[in-house]
């Protein structure tokens, strides 16, 4: 799911979890709390006595009375001796008229929003039932907008639904966790014969009633969670194609709505077919090759990733691919609660920047990572985020849904193992995840993540996930570097500022060494707060820059007081990195000597666009960053004066 910035996100919604877990979770370390959830994988909202295996909703909708009348069947398996009730979720603005099992009506109790079930005999471990709930009543909208009525910009009747994350049982009596895929589900729907009516898996029939209505049925034949069940309803007009893919020929359809789908809509849908060869490339065979994929319109600000039909209230390429990657990441391997969902968000916005990489190149990737980290001021970027990546407060969609933690810091992480593992086996580490013999149609924790890269890397990364899953915030640097006059070799020195959880952070450290006869990047392993590198047949040095490729989410301040063994040899402005850029770059620069400073940014034309620096510097090496959120894509300058000296560089800003 992914939201767009300029809406305002529902404030809060009740969770059923158990209090006692949720209390448990907040009062430990990082490392109890990694601990305890790997032991205790997921902590169910929903009845742990039992197995859900199928779902088949039979639903009538009337637009005008907002009336839902429903008929669902759930099909489970006990999970333990002697078992005599259990509990479905669903909301107590519905009536229930009766509950069917064995072709008998049982007895049910329905408060609390809970369906309480009692059966007429004692079920042993294993052992299969199926209940049959009569319901009616008014649907709620909880969360995100659970189930809405709604129109479209021409005002004809739409109805759409976004479960996620606990507004499923405002429309139906369901097992309220993601832990607990069913095998397959069934969706029916009778309504306006105005509605075009969409849903998951294959269309199976569409029956016009004579009556005024129609019904549509779609089966989905894969495992899928609870939310991820959906309906979309207008009087779509649909884009059609089909994605051919080694031997798999699969229909791709797009529904919209009629005032909406012109030529700029069917461009942007265009790029969902090479958007599926480059995942299907990376992650493998999109996951539900056998059915559809597509997009249904909705009235939303955002998209949702209903399996093989994302609800989308947005075109953007962005955001296509983004509901397009959770189809792996969030439908195909779901989080197992809550508390992990960036493994669904986190997964599915990084996807997003493998597609500018493919699209448009690797320093186009660059300037999206850049972005994604931003700054703390930025509220939406990783540096902004607060507590831990895993969600300690799954009372608060908001929480769950924090864009700074679950999307971006979760995007961020990725790119951080990336830069720890290389390419090869990163993207391995991903593959192996997306079609991993247990994992795969089922549902994971963090820890199942890390096992898969541990086993293709043959990395021990608790370091990795201790800090950046269950400690909170980013390192933040300082270092120097100098000639030992007694050994005459390179001496890098980093130093870390206290943090609260971890103390420091443990990392990969690349270092470009630059003097006049090398230009090389070299990888030190930190793991002290403070901690000295020395590069012995380095006798001489112009400048370090320090983590030149960005791998790693940090601040950093370079020394600018020199210690007394050192001696930079000369003035020297470096290239700004990431070029191109957008909307931020670094400039670095060395001063010899105690000068005064000018450092000033034009554009193609010679007009002064921004004076980075205008004062008197100590000599030593200095780093800047220039934000050129509010200027064009274009061509500029920079251009440093210190004393006598004066050079200039070119920079590409692109947007």
């Amino acid at each position: 799911m992914k939201t767009i910035f300029t809406l305002l996100i529902s404030l809060m919604i009740a969770s059923n979890i158990s209090a006692q877990v949720h209390r448990c979770a907040e009062s430990k370390s990082s490392h109890d709390l990694k601990n305890f959830f790997k032991y205790n994988k997921t902590a169910y909202p929903g009845d742990n006595s039992f197995d859900a295996l199928y779902y088949k909703l039979i639903l009538n909708i009337d637009y005008d009375s907002r009336l839902l009348s429903g008929e669902v069947t759930v099909n489970g398996k006990s999970l333990s001796d002697n078992l005599s009730s259990v509990f479905l979720d669903l909301q107590d603005t519905f009536t229930v008229d009766s509950v069917i099992y064995n072709d008998s009506k049982i007895g049910f109790n329905h408060q609390s929003d809970k369906l309480n079930l009692t059966f007429p005999h004692q079920l042993n471990f294993n052992d299969e039932f199926s209940v049959t709930v009569f319901y009616r009543g008014i649907p709620g909208s909880s969360g995100f907008g659970s189930f809405e009525f709604n129109s479209t910009p021409n005002g004809h009747p739409a109805i759409w639904t976004l479960s996620e994350p606990y507004g499923a049982s405002d429309w139906w009596p369901c097992k309220d966790t993601p832990a607990d895929k069913v095998d397959s589900s069934d969706v029916i729907v009778t309504s306006d014969e105005g509605f075009v009516s969409v849903s998951n898996g294959k269309l199976i029939s569409v029956t016009d009633n004579g009556n005024g209505t129609k019904t549509y049925e779609w089966k989905n034949s894969y495992p899928i969670a609870h939310y991820l069940i959906s309906l979309a309803m207008a009087n779509y007009e649909t884009f059609e194609e089909v994605w051919n893919y080694d031997s798999v020929e699969m229909d791709v359809i797009h529904y919209n709505y009629p005032e909406n789908l012109n030529s700029a809509r069917i461009s942007q849908l265009k790029k969902t077919i090479p958007m599926l060869d480059l995942f299907s490339n990376l992650f493998g065979l999109y996951p539900f090759s056998e059915e559809k994929y597509g997009h249904a319109e909705f009235g939303w600000g955002g998209g949702m990733e209903h399996q093989t039909v994302s609800s989308m209230g947005s075109f953007g390429e962005g955001i296509v691919a983004h509901e397009l990657a959770h189809q792996w990441f969030g439908d195909k391997i779901t989080c197992a609660d809550w508390h992990s969902i960036w493994l669904n968000e986190g997964f599915a916005t990084y996807s997003e920047a493998l597609w500018t990489e493919h699209a448009y190149g690797k320093s186009s990737y660059d300037n999206q990572i850049l972005s994604e980290m931003g700054s703390p001021t930025q509220w939406w970027t990783a540096k902004a985020a607060t507590g831990t990546l895993y969600v300690q407060d799954i009372n608060s969609v908001n929480s769950i849904f924090n864009s700074a933690r679950s999307y971006a810091k979760g995007a961020v992480v990725l790119h951080m193992l990336r830069g720890v593992l290389g390419d090869e086996i990163f993207f391995e580490t991903l593959n192996q995840y997306a079609n991993h013999p247990v994992h795969s149609h089922s549902s994971v924790v963090t820890e199942d993540f890390q096992q898969v890269a541990e086993e293709v890397s043959g990395k021990d990364l608790d370091y990795f996930f201790d800090e950046w899953i269950y400690g909170v915030k980013y390192p933040k640097y300082s270092y120097s570097f100098y000639i030992n006059q007694s050994t005459s070799n390179l001496e890098v020195k980093i130093s870390q500022s206290n943090n609260s959880n971890p103390q420091f952070f443990t990392m990969p450290i690349q270092l470009r060494l630059v003097n006049s006869e090398i230009d090389t990047i070299v990888t030190v392993f930190n793991d002290q707060q403070t901690q000295t590198f020395e590069f012995p047949g380095i006798t001489s040095i112009n400048n370090v820059i320090f983590d030149p490729n960005n791998w790693i989410m940090k601040d950093v301040n370079l020394v600018t007081s020199i210690d007394d063994n050192f001696a930079l040899n000369s003035f020297e402005l470096f290239q700004n990195y990431p070029n191109p850029f957008n909307p931020t770059t670094i400039i670095e620069y060395t001063l010899p000597n105690n000068e005064y400073v000018s450092l000033k940014v034009y554009d193609i034309l010679g007009n002064e666009i921004a004076v980075l620096v205008n004062e008197q510097k100590s000599k030593g090496n200095f780093q800047i960053e220039f934000n050129a959120e509010n200027l064009p894509s274009g061509t500029y300058f920079y251009k440093l004066t210190s004393g006598s000296y004066t050079e200039i560089k070119k920079m590409m800003l692109i947007k």
